[in-house]
C-alpha cells in the first residue's frame, strides 16, 4: 500500500503504551486533566515535548485513540448520556497542528459518534466502512458485525486504528475516489463518514471536498445500504447548492436531516454541522431540518429511521481489459429511472483506448434526399459503437468530401462506449478533435500588441491548431463537448475550461459531464470567485459565461484571472460552447453603420491568443454561415503563413466578396483537414399538418371592437403629435421626425403584441382540443413558446421603485399594452 502522504518514522507502540496508561482514568469517573495526558505521554515516549519526544497535538490524537480503544473494549455502543459525559471530562483540544488544519483532521466527538451509530441502525450482517477513519471514533461503538473496512490517508493514523481494530480491514486511500480504487474490495451495506469539509487531495484548498466524498460513497455503498454523513453547514437545498444537491442525491432517499450547531466545542471548532441519513434507494429527498444546539438537546427528538432491505447483485463478470488505464471515472446517468430499477454488482471500469479500425477507401455515399445525404463516418468504423439515436445529415457539398485518416486514438472509460453513452458520431469527433490537436499552426507567433491579431517572431510560439463543431441542434454538442474535456482529464490534463452563453447552461454542462461519469462538483462556474482574487481550484473545468470573460473591475479582469489559473503553458480543453456569440470580433458594417468588434469576442481571441497550446474546440450551429462567424477561429489556419491569406482582415473581405459559395468552399476544406464537421438531425419520417382554427362570430366581433378601438387609439396619436408640435398642425408638416418615428415605432409595436395575444387566445380551445386528443391516443406533445415576454417583463421590474417591488402588481396582458 503506498501512503499518499510523506511517512513518518513509525510511533504506533509508543502511542499506544500511552493510550493504554489513560484507560482506567477513561472508564472511571474522575475528570482527566492535562497533566495527566502529559505525563502518560512522558512515561510512553521516554521524555517530554520539550524534549521534542512528542507534541501537544500527539497528545491529542493520543487521547482520541485512548478514547477509542476505551469503547471497542466496552463491546456495545455507550449510550448517549454515558458519551455526553465522558465528552465533559475531557480537557477540551485547544492545540491544532499545520498538518491537522491542512487536512480537515477534525476527530467526530463521541456523542456525536454515538448518535450517528444510532442512526446507522447497524444489522449483524453488515459490511461497514468509513472513508475517513481518523482515529475510529466514529465506529468505535458499532454494535457486531460481519466486517469492517476502514480507510485513512495518514499513515499515523492507520497505524493506531490498526492497533484498536485488529480485525479490520484498513487502506490508504484518497476517500473521494473510493468508489474507483476499492472497486475490488467487497462493497459496504453500510457507510459512516465524516469527511474533510475544505481540503482534497490534489486540490489542495477545495470548498467542495466533503460533496466529492459524499458522492464517493453513495457510488460506493449497496443499493438498499445506508450512509450516514456528517457534512459541512453549507451543504443543503438552497440556491447557492441547488443543482449539485440535486446531482448528489439524484439516486438516494434523504431519511433524516439533523442541524447541530454547538457539537464541536470539545475537538477545537465551533462549526455547525449538518448529519443525514440516506438510503440507496428510490425515495425523495425533501425532509424537514430538525434544528439543534449541542447532541444532548437532541437526544428526546431522535427517530431511528429502519433500514431497507439489500438489493441483491447478479454476477456481473468484468470485462476483459485491453489496455492501461485507471478506473477513474464511471458512467452513472444523471437522473434516476422513474420505474423501479434493477441493480448489478459493480463492474469494472477501465479506461480503455476507443478501437476502431481505419478507411483507405472512403464510406461509399448513401442515397440522396433533396439537398442532404445521410451522414456517416468517412473513415473510421468503430468497433463497438452505436447509431446516433436520431438519423443524421449532412450536405451534399459536405458529404462528398470525405474527412482525412485520423491518428489520434481517444482513450475513455469502457462502458462509456459499451453502454452506448455516446453515438459513432460523437465518438468521431472526440477522435478528430484529438487529430487537429496533434497539429501546429505552420510558424512561430505572438499576440500583437497592439489589436487582437498574432505576428510572426523568431522568439514566438507555435500554436496548436483548433477544432470546429458544427453540429445543428439534436445532435448532441453539449456530449461531444463533455466526451472531448473527458479524453484529455483521462489523459492527465486536469484543468480545463468550458465557455458558453449564459449561467444557466451550467447545469447542462453538469449533466453532460456526469452523464459519461464526472462528478458534478468537477464543473465549477467562475463566479464562485470574486474578480480580484486567484482561482483556488487546483483541477476541474472551470465553466466561464461569455459576459463573465469580458468582464472587469478597475484594473482586474476576468481574462487575466482565467489565464493567470491556466498558467502559460496550459495544455487543456478551451471549449468555445455557442461560439456565435464572440461572432462580432472582427467588426464591420452593422445596420446602424460601421461597428466596432464586440467585447467578448475579442476577450475570447486574446485568451486563445495567450494559451498557444490549449486545445481548442469551437461548438456552434452557425459556424459557417457568414464569414464573421469564422473571425474568432483563429486556430483553424485559414489565414497566415502557406495559405492564400495574409492575414484576418484579407481572409473577411475576400471571402466576403465571394459569398455564401465561398464560405461553402471554406467548409469542404476545413472538413479535408479533419477541422470541422457540421451534422444536422434528419426529418427522414416528419409529417406535417396544418392545424386549422375557425374563428367564430363571437371572436370576430371581439376582433372588431378591438380594430376599432385601435383606430381611435391612432387618430389619438396623431392628435398628440401635433399638441406636442411633433407635427405641424397646419401645413401637416414633420417638425421632429426622429420623435415622430418612435412614437409610431412604439405604437405599431405594442398594436401587435395585442393583436398577436388576441390571435393567440383565439386558437387555443382548438390547441386544447387537439393536445387533448393526442393525449388520449398515449402520444408526446411539444409546444413551443416562441416569445416569454422576458424581455418587457425586465423593463417593467427595472422602472419598480422599492416599494412597488415589495407588493408586485404587474400586468403584461394585452390590457397592459392598451
Amino acid at each position: 500500500m503506498t501512503d499518499l502522504f510523506d511517512p513518518a518514522p513509525a510511533r504506533a507502540d509508543h502511542a499506544t503504551a500511552a493510550a493504554r496508561l489513560l484507560l482506567p482514568a477513561i472508564a472511571g469517573d474522575a475528570k482527566i486533566t492535562r497533566a495527566m495526558l502529559n505525563d502518560a505521554m512522558i512515561r510512553a515516549y521516554g521524555g517530554t515535548d520539550a524534549d521534542g519526544r512528542w507534541t501537544q497535538r500527539e497528545s491529542f490524537e493520543v487521547l482520541e485513540h485512548a478514547t477509542a480503544l476505551a469503547v471497542c473494549a466496552a463491546g456495545t455502543t455507550p449510550a448517549v448520556d454515558a458519551a455526553i459525559g465522558l465528552m465533559a471530562r475531557l480537557p477540551t483540544q485547544t492545540v491544532r497542528s499545520e498538518e491537522q488544519i491542512d487536512w480537515q483532521q477534525f476527530s467526530t466527538p463521541l456523542d456525536l459518534a454515538t448518535i450517528t451509530v444510532m442512526l446507522a441502525n447497524a444489522r449483524a450482517d453488515d459490511i461497514v466502512l468509513e472513508p475517513s477513519a481518523g482515529n475510529g471514533l466514529l465506529v468505535a461503538g458499532l454494535p457486531p458485525i460481519a466486517a469492517l473496512q476502514l480507510n485513512e490517508i495518514d499513515p499515523a493514523r492507520r497505524e493506531r486504528l490498526s492497533a484498536t481494530f485488529p480485525k479490520a480491514s484498513v487502506t490508504g486511500h484518497d476517500g473521494a475516489q473510493i468508489a474507483s480504487v476499492m472497486a475490488s474490495a467487497e462493497r459496504p451495506s453500510l457507510i459512516l463518514m465524516n469527511p474533510p469539509f475544505s481540503r482534497s487531495l490534489g486540490r489542495g484548498a477545495d470548498a467542495l471536498a466533503a460533496v466529492r466524498h459524499l458522492q464517493a460513497a453513495i457510488k460506493r455503498v449497496r443499493p438498499g445500504g445506508r450512509v450516514v454523513a456528517i457534512m459541512p453547514d453549507w451543504f443543503f437545498n438552497s440556491a447557492r447548492m441547488g443543482t449539485i444537491w440535486s446531482t448528489t442525491l439524484a439516486s438516494v432517499a434523504l431519511r433524516t436531516s439533523i442541524r447541530l450547531t454547538h457539537a464541536y466545542g470539545k475537538h477545537g471548532t465551533g462549526v455547525a454541522v449538518r448529519l443525514y441519513v440516506i438510503d440507496k434507494t428510490v425515495g425523495d429527498t425533501t425532509t424537514v431540518t430538525l434544528q439543534r444546539g449541542a447532541v444532548s438537546d437532541l437526544v428526546e427528538a431522535l427517530v431511528i429511521p429502519p433500514r431497507q432491505d439489500l438489493i441483491p447483485e447478479a454476477a456481473t463478470p468484468a470485462p476483459v481489459k485491453r489496455g492501461g488505464g485507471l478506473s477513474l471515472l464511471r458512467s452513472v446517468r444523471s437522473k434516476p429511472a422513474a420505474t423501479p430499477r434493477i441493480f448489478r454488482a459493480l463492474a469494472r471500469n477501465e479506461v480503455l483506448p476507443v478501437g476502431y479500425q481505419v478507411l483507405e477507401t472512403p464510406a461509399p455515399l448513401a442515397e440522396q434526399s433533396g439537398v442532404y445525404l445521410p451522414y456517416r463516418p468517412s473513415r473510421i468504423v468503430f468497433d463497438a459503437a452505436g447509431e446516433h439515436p436520431t438519423a443524421l445529415v449532412e450536405s451534399i457539398a459536405m458529404g462528398s468530401i470525405p474527412a482525412p485518416i485520423p491518428v489520434h486514438v481517444p482513450s475513455l472509460p469502457e462502458r462509456t462506449v459499451t453502454e452506448r453513452l455516446l453515438s459513432s458520431s460523437q465518438l468521431e469527433t472526440v477522435v478528430y478533435a484529438g487529430h487537429a490537436w496533434t497539429q501546429y499552426i505552420p510558424g512561430l507567433s505572438k499576440p500583437d500588441k497592439e489589436g487582437v491579431g498574432l505576428v510572426l517572431s523568431d522568439d514566438g510560439r507555435a500554436y496548436r491548431k483548433g477544432y470546429f463543431l458544427g453540429d445543428g441542434t439534436g445532435a448532441g454538442k453539449g456530449r461531444q463537448v463533455a466526451a472531448v474535456i473527458l479524453d484529455n482529464w483521462l489523459a492527465g490534463r486536469r484543468k480545463n475550461i468550458w465557455i458558453s452563453k449564459n449561467e444557466a447552461l451550467h447545469t447542462d454542462a453538469i449533466r453532460d459531464w456526469t452523464a459519461l461519469g464526472g462528478l458534478a462538483a468537477d464543473v465549477q462556474p467562475l463566479s464562485r470567485w470574486k474578480i480580484d482574487e486567484p482561482v483556488t481550484m487546483d483541477e476541474g473545468v472551470l465553466f466561464v459565461t461569455y459576459p463573465t470573460l469580458r468582464s472587469n473591475r478597475g484594473d482586474a479582469t476576468r481574462l487575466d484571472q482565467i489565464i493567470a489559473w491556466a498558467g502559460a503553458d496550459f495544455d487543456g480543453v478551451i471549449a468555445f460552447d455557442e461560439a456565435h456569440e464572440m461572432g462580432g470580433v472582427a467588426g464591420g458594417e452593422g445596420s446602424m453603420g460601421t461597428k466596432k468588434g464586440s467585447q467578448q469576442g475579442i476577450a475570447g481571441v486574446l485568451l486563445q491568443n495567450h494559451l498557444p497550446d490549449a486545445r481548442v474546440l469551437y461548438a456552434s450551429a452557425t459556424g459557417a454561415s457568414e464569414v464573421n462567424n469564422l473571425a474568432y477561429a483563429v486556430r483553424l489556419g485559414l489565414w497566415g503563413p502557406e495559405t492564400a491569406f495574409a492575414n484576418r482582415e484579407a481572409f473577411i473581405t475576400q471571402i466576403r466578396q465571394g459569398g455564401i459559395a465561398a464560405m461553402e468552399l471554406v467548409a469542404r476544406d476545413l472538413k479535408a483537414t479533419g477541422l470541422y464537421t457540421a451534422r444536422a438531425l434528419s426529418f427522414a419520417g416528419v409529417e406535417y399538418d396544418i392545424l386549422r382554427h375557425e374563428l367564430t362570430p363571437e371572436q370576430i366581433a371581439v376582433y372588431d371592437t378591438y380594430a376599432d378601438a385601435w383606430a381611435i387609439i391612432h387618430r389619438g396619436l396623431e392628435k398628440a403629435l401635433e399638441l406636442t408640435g411633433v407635427v405641424d398642425g397646419n401645413e401637416g408638416k414633420t417638425l421632429n421626425s426622429g420623435a415622430k418615428a418612435a412614437a409610431r415605432s412604439r405604437f405599431e409595436s405594442c398594436k401587435q403584441r395585442f393583436f398577436g395575444a388576441l390571435l393567440l387566445s383565439a386558437k387555443l380551445p382548438t390547441v386544447i382540443a387537439a393536445i387533448e386528443q393526442h393525449l388520449a391516443a398515449d402520444q408526446s406533445v411539444v409546444l413551443q413558446l416562441v416569445s416569454t415576454a422576458e424581455a418587457i417583463l425586465d423593463r417593467r421590474l427595472g422602472e419598480l421603485s422599492p416599494d412597488e417591488r415589495a407588493d408586485l402588481d404587474i400586468d403584461l396582458s394585452p390590457r397592459e399594452a392598451v
